[in-house]
């Protein structure tokens, strides 16, 4: 565990991912119906928008991570969210397409620069492999990103419009998050290793592309991260159309957040009685019964819940268990280049996931989109077990 004199910076740490989650990650499904109805733009030109933007943040997460191991993390992690801040200023600004995806390209260089990637590897730069609580920490309180951005994202559309819940972000993210990011990553980043030398980054990423393991961990967690973010990016039409009432749908999309929680502390309590790879299984078994449960909503509005549950806490797990398992798995050297390396496809898989939700919208609705989802997670399970088999 942190020390306590170290302990101070991860909560700020956790808090600033929180909101930088909310503002920059989430504030697109919580906003949706708020965008269709006032821009009258069509779905895919809306969903063009965080898809560029998570495109551009997996061409940079490489980038990102290298920084970190040559002691950037602070300036990475202070001057991300300042950019997010201006860039969300641009969103609610934005009056045409263009513009509209000028200030998502922006969003996207803000996501490379000032989330988790970033932030797990200046933790694991500062406490090594024994980074697992401090990564935990963070994600316990960030798992309520969306638990905000939801019903915040709701309240302010209705009071002040879209635009004004966009400004209300832009305003968190540069007086709240960025003075968070900066300060707490330059206290734990006095207390780290020296910088990697450019050299010896490049020889252990080198090591790791020759390694198996790294391309297992790579399709599995890409997999996983296109289940996810084909079903959250459209949750709440997806829910209204499976049957469910508009409060219902958003009270349901706002625990996905706090389900995430559950999960991480379900991990905690069962961290030293399973392996890394039976939590991985168990996860992704979650995930299954999650878009089972959403398949059959129309049957009961309990299994809403019961979505929402599985689906934020595999999500949750998954999101301690990569950077846990690379650390573990790879090794330490040049963390931050290979976890950046390794999180290009999952991001790429997210970007990808509301171009092709409102693809699978447009030619089937919600049950193609979440046989899909399903068929995805069945996929990454099935690699998992043969993996584990080869390696017996």
């Amino acid at each position: 565990m942190p020390s306590p004199d170290r302990a101070a910076p991860v909560w700020m740490l956790a808090c600033g991912q929180t909101l930088g989650y909310a503002s920059l990650f989430y504030i697109f499904p919580a906003l949706i119906l708020s965008l269709e109805s006032a821009l009258g733009w069509g779905r895919g030109t809306l969903a063009a928008g965080p898809t560029l933007a998570v495109v551009i943040a997996a061409g940079l997460a490489p980038v990102a991570g290298r920084l970190v191991d040559r002691g950037f993390g602070p300036a990475l992690m202070g001057g991300g969210a300042l950019v997010g801040a201006v860039a969300l200023a641009g969103l609610a600004l934005a009056e045409t397409p263009a513009g509209y995806l000028a200030a998502w390209a922006v969003i996207g260089l803000a996501q490379a620069a000032s989330l988790y990637e970033v932030c797990f590897a200046v933790l694991v730069r500062r406490f090594g492999a024994a980074a697992r609580p401090a990564i935990i920490r963070v994600t316990l309180v960030a798992g309520f990103a969306s638990s905000l951005a939801f019903p915040a994202g709701a309240v302010l559309a209705d009071l002040v419009g879209w635009r004004g819940a966009v400004w209300a972000a832009a305003a968190a993210m540069a007086l709240i998050v960025a003075p968070l990011h900066l300060v707490a990553a330059r206290r734990l980043h006095h207390a780290s290793p020296p910088p990697a030398a450019p050299a010896d980054a490049r020889a252990g990423l080198h090591a790791a592309l020759r390694r198996p393991t790294f391309w297992l961990l790579m399709t599995v967690f890409a997999l996983l991260s296109l289940n996810h973010w084909v079903l959250i990016n459209f949750l709440v039409p997806v829910l209204i159309e499976q049957g469910a009432a508009r409060g219902v749908a958003v009270l349901a999309a706002s625990l996905v957040g706090p389900s995430q929680v559950i999960g991480r502390l379900v991990l905690m309590r069962l961290e030293a009685r399973i392996s890394s790879e039976l939590a991985t299984r168990l996860t992704i078994a979650g995930m299954i019964a999650a878009s089972l449960a959403l398949m059959a909503a129309g049957l009961s509005p309990v299994l809403v819940f019961a979505f929402a549950l599985l689906q934020g806490a595999a999500l949750g797990v998954l999101t301690i268990l990569r950077p846990v398992m690379v650390a573990q798995m790879l090794g330490e050297e040049s963390f931050g280049a290979v976890a950046g390396v390794i999180a290009v496809p999952s991001l790429a898989a997210s970007a990808a996931g509301p171009v092709l939700g409102a693809a699978l919208l447009g030619l089937g609705d919600a049950p193609l989109l979440i046989a899909t989802a399903l068929a995805l997670a069945v996929a990454a399970l099935v690699l998992v077990t043969l993996a584990a088999r080869r390696a017996a």
